[in-house]
C-alpha cells in the first residue's frame, strides 16, 4: 500500500478506535438514519494525457445509511454505507479509442479524433468514516461539521457515447482524414455505444472527505441537510502510462432523517 493508501487507513482507523474509546460519554448523540441526494462528480487528470483531460462535472445519484454514535456533548463518529456514482464527461473533439474499421493504427499515443458526446460513468459502493460536531442548542436547528476519510469499492464503469463525426487527425479539428483518390474527407461515422471498462478501473479507491449542514430537531429525531465534497487519493485506471492518471472527486447534497437510540 502507498503512504496516501496507509494514511487514509490511519484516519479511519483513528476514527473507529476514537468511537470505541468515547462513546459512553453521550448516549444521546446516537443516531441511525438513511439519506440520499445529488452529486456533482467531476474527473480530475493529467493535461498531458489525451484520455483523461477536459473531463467535466456530471450528475449522478448518492444515498445510503449511517450510524452515528456520540463521543463528547456536541462530538459524534458516524460511519456510512453509500452508493455514489461518479466519473465525469466530455463533449467535443476528443480521442476516438476504439479501432476504425478500413482505416491503418496509428503508433502509440497517437490517435483519431472525432466530435462526440462522452460520459463516464463509475458507480461505488463507498465506506466513509467521519468525525461530527454540532453547534447550538439540541431543541434548535444547528449547524454541523465534519470530516474523515472513505474506501470505495467499484461496482461497475462503462463509457457511454453519442453522436456522429468525420474523423481528424489533430485534437483541433483542422485536418481531416482525407480518402483517396480524391482526397474527400472521411463520411461521418456514428459513435453511439456503451462500452464496459471495469476491468480497466483499480476495483478499490480512497480518499478524503468533509463538509457541514444543518440538523433540524423532530422529537428526539432530526432531519438533515448536509453539503460535502471528496477527493479520491488513488487513480482510478490500472494502466496510468497509455490510459492517464485521474481521480474522483465530488461535490453531495443530500437530506435525510436520523432516528434517536
Amino acid at each position: 500500500m502507498n503512504q496516501r493508501g496507509t494514511s487514509v487507513l490511519l484516519v479511519l482507523l483513528g476514527i473507529f478506535v476514537f468511537a470505541g474509546a468515547s462513546r459512553a460519554q453521550d448516549e444521546k448523540l446516537n443516531y441511525a438514519g438513511f439519506k440520499g441526494g445529488i452529486s456533482i462528480p467531476q474527473l480530475s487528470g493529467s493535461d498531458t494525457n489525451e484520455l483523461s483531460r477536459d473531463y467535466k462535472s456530471r450528475l449522478a445519484p448518492n444515498f445510503g445509511g449511517f450510524v452515528e454514535f456520540g463521543v463528547a456533548r456536541r462530538t459524534s463518529v458516524q460511519l456510512e454505507v453509500n452508493f455514489a456514482g461518479q466519473g465525469g464527461k466530455r463533449n467535443g473533439i476528443q480521442p476516438v479509442t476504439q479501432p476504425i474499421p478500413g482505416l491503418p493504427t496509428l503508433p502509440a499515443g497517437s490517435y483519431y479524433y472525432a466530435n462526440y458526446r462522452n460520459t463516464a460513468k463509475l458507480n461505488y459502493l463507498e465506506f466513509p468514516a467521519l468525525v461530527k460536531y454540532r453547534f447550538g442548542k439540541p431543541e434548535k436547528t444547528r449547524i454541523f461539521v465534519n470530516g474523515g476519510a472513505f474506501y470505495g469499492h467499484l461496482l461497475n464503469a462503462k463509457t457511454i457515447t453519442a453522436g456522429s463525426s468525420t474523423l481528424y487527425l489533430d485534437r483541433n479539428g483542422q485536418v481531416p482524414v482525407l480518402l483517396p483518390p480524391a482526397g474527400t474527407p472521411l463520411p461521418p461515422i456514428p459513435f453511439d455505444a456503451k462500452t464496459d471498462i471495469k476491468n480497466d478501473i483499480n476495483s478499490n479507491n480512497f480518499g478524503l472527505t468533509g463538509g457541514g449542514g444543518l440538523e433540524i430537531p423532530h422529537r428526539k429525531n432530526y432531519f438533515l441537510i448536509d453539503v460535502r465534497v471528496s477527493y479520491g487519493l488513488r487513480a482510478i485506471q490500472k494502466d496510468t502510462v497509455t490510459n492517464g492518471n485521474s481521480k474522483t472527486g465530488n461535490l453531495v447534497i443530500s437530506v435525510g432523517y436520523g432516528f434517536n437510540f
